[in-house]
Formats: structure tokens, C-alpha cells, sequence
């Protein structure tokens, strides 16, 4: 493999010295670029362009080349695993992810099909090396899946949902069910993750999503148990370095201990979370991902920076932060503000991580 060139994301990961404070923004690549929104109708539909490995390629690659990102995030969805057990995912115009099918019953998941993720999801490999191969060692590559309990509140409710009533019935009125459902899904994303990284992702994220639509109790039992699973299976290293695995669940800041304990090598945090406070709840444990409202992306430059700078001194000296937004990049932002953010981190940055 070639040669990496920046690895101060991967180092930061581990709690390594860099020498500033490393950036990627969740949903980097999106609707945000007009270039993006061109690959995209040129592609046809969102799952079109997730399945076509030189798109997705394309589309990975923008964000790199309007600014200096420390990682690049493969472009798919995390729905990509659902769709293959044979739920039949599509995208409604304004109304987000939808199934054809749900699972609500022991019938239900009997009926989900059994998958290899080399060869029932081998589109998102072959995106992964395709984009390796375009990268050339510029940064590193970032495979991601959802978590189990997030990919099953789409598959029990059918698409995007308030109030979770249908998944949070199964949970707590049939748990040996949800606890089916879950495992399955854990299995199969432990197999999706490690062929991400056998086909050359660098690092991983899982997204719970919606983790922090559930009880102090509930978030235990039906999501961080799933995700340690999954953990405990990936691959440690590949190409002779270590893969690091963030975990971010959206809502989970009253639950950092817990999650900082989970094996994962960092720990994403929401804009909901005071970094300073979560940095003295984890101490050395982890490192730590985040965590900008992406709604500041909105302000202006002057207020974009002094943002970015309280979350630096907030964080303090050292390493072991990854400054990224505390959840998904918003469509409408000016592509000129994450320039500003990006160049607030990069200048601001290098004062914490002197010896």
C-alpha cells in the first residue's frame, strides 16, 4: 500500500503527539458542494450514486479539494446493511429513507435474507478501493456503519421516526425478539466493518445515531452491549497499523464512562456536551471527537473562529482530540464558512500541542 502522507488523524486516534489539532467534518461529502448536487443528478438517484464506485469515488474526493481535511469518509449510507437483508430501502423526495418492508415479528426476521458483506455489499467495497487507489496516501480513508440498535429503529418503525413507539414496544414489551433482531445486526456489521478494512479502510466510525433516544438502562442493553460486540471482532490492524474505531451515539453525553469503556479508541461527542467536561470524565481513556454545533456553520467567519476557539481551550493541551462538527454538516451552509472553520482549527490549533 502506498505510503501515508498525513496521519495526524490517525494519531491523534490513538493519543499520539501531532503537531496541530487534526479535522473531518460527518457528512463532508453532501449537499452542502455544488459540486456534489452535480455528481449526484448525474448519477440519478442517491442509492445509484452510493453503488457506483467511480461517483462515489468522485464524490469522496470533493471535499478534499476545496479544503485540507486530515481524513477522507467513504461516501455510502448506513443503510446499506438493511437493504441487503431484504427490506428494500428507497429515498422519498423530503421525507428521507424509507423500507418496503419492516420487521415486527419472529416472522419478520426469519424472513431477513443471511449476507457475506464481501459479496452481497461488494459495491461498498469496491468504492473503498477505488478511493484508497485515488487517495495515494494523501490521508487516511474512514469506513463507517451504523449501529445495531440505530439500523433497527429504521427497520422496525420503516424509515425515519419522533417518537420510536414501534422499535421501543419491541424493546421493552418483547425483548427476546429485539435482542434477535440486534444480534443479527451486530454480526453483520462486524463483518461489513472488517471487509471495509481488509478492502482498505484506515479507520472506522460507527454511528448510533439514535442511541440517545433511549433510557440510561435501555442505551446499555440495546445499544453499547451490541457495539462492544462488534468491536471485539474487528480487525486490530491492517497494513502493519492500528485501525481505531470511534463510537459516536448522537444524545450520549450523560453516558461518556460507559462508552469511553467500550474498546473503541475515541469517542465522538455531540455540540450538547461541553468538551472540557467530557475530557475530565474520560481522562487518558479515549480520545475524543467533536464538537461544533454545525448550526455556527451558519454565522459569520468571526464567529465561526471564535467558536472553534473556545472548543480548543476547552479541550486544552495535547493530543488526543479530533475537531469535527457535533453531528452532520447541514445542507444550506456557504462552503466558503467551513473554509473559515477549517482555517480557524489549522491556525488556532498548533499552540495546544507544543511540548
Amino acid at each position: 500500500m502506498t505510503e501515508l502522507k498525513n496521519d495526524r488523524f490517525l494519531r491523534a486516534l490513538q493519543r499520539q503527539p501531532v503537531d496541530r489539532t487534526p479535522i473531518w467534518m460527518m457528512r463532508q461529502a453532501g449537499r452542502y458542494l455544488p459540486e456534489y448536487r452535480a455528481t449526484r443528478q448525474q448519477a440519478g438517484s442517491f442509492l445509484d450514486l452510493c453503488k457506483n464506485a467511480e461517483l462515489a469515488c468522485e464524490v469522496t474526493m470533493q471535499p478534499l479539494r476545496r479544503y485540507p481535511m486530515d481524513a477522507a469518509i467513504l461516501f455510502s449510507d448506513i443503510l446499506t446493511v438493511p437493504d441487503a437483508l431484504g427490506l428494500g430501502l428507497y429515498f422519498e423526495e423530503g421525507e428521507g429513507p424509507r423500507f418496503r418492508k419492516t420487521v415486527r415479528s419472529a416472522a419478520d426476521l426469519a424472513g431477513l435474507n443471511s449476507i457475506v458483506a464481501d459479496d452481497d455489499l461488494g459495491y461498498v467495497m469496491n468504492a473503498v478501493r477505488t478511493i484508497r487507489q485515488e487517495l495515494n496516501g494523501q490521508v487516511p480513508l474512514i469506513g463507517f456503519s451504523g449501529s445495531p440498535w440505530t439500523l433497527a429503529t429504521y427497520m422496525v418503525e420503516g424509515g425515519s421516526s419522533k417518537d420510536f413507539a414501534h422499535i421501543k414496544t419491541m424493546a421493552y414489551d418483547q425483548p427476546e425478539l429485539m435482542h434477535q433482531l440486534l444480534s443479527l445486526l451486530a454480526d453483520a456489521v462486524a463483518d461489513y466493518l472488517s471487509a471495509q478494512v481488509r478492502a482498505g479502510a484506515q479507520a472506522l466510525q460507527i454511528f448510533d445515531t439514535w442511541g440517545g433516544s433511549l433510557s440510561a438502562a435501555g442505551y446499555k442493553e440495546f445499544s453499547l452491549k451490541y457495539m462492544q460486540r462488534i468491536i471485539s471482532r474487528l480487525p486490530v490492524e491492517a497494513d502493519g497499523r492500528k485501525v481505531p474505531v470511534i463510537v459516536f451515539t448522537k444524545g450520549g453525553g450523560q453516558w461518556l464512562n460507559a462508552i469511553a469503556g467500550c474498546g473503541a479508541q475515541a469517542v465522538g461527542i455531540d455540540w450538547t456536551t461541553d468538551i472540557s467536561v467530557a475530557r475530565g470524565l474520560v481522562g487518558d481513556k479515549v480520545a475524543l471527537q467533536g464538537n461544533m454545533d454545525p448550526s455556527m456553520l451558519f454565522a459569520s467567519p468571526q464567529r465561526i473562529r471564535s467558536e472553534v476557539a473556545a472548543i480548543l481551550a476547552g479541550y486544552g493541551h495535547g493530543s488526543g482530540h479530533i475537531f469535527n462538527l457535533g453531528h452532520g454538516i447541514t445542507p444550506g451552509v456557504n462552503p466558503d464558512h467551513v473554509t473559515a472553520f477549517v482555517d480557524a482549527v489549522q491556525e488556532l490549533s498548533p499552540q495546544y500541542h507544543q511540548a
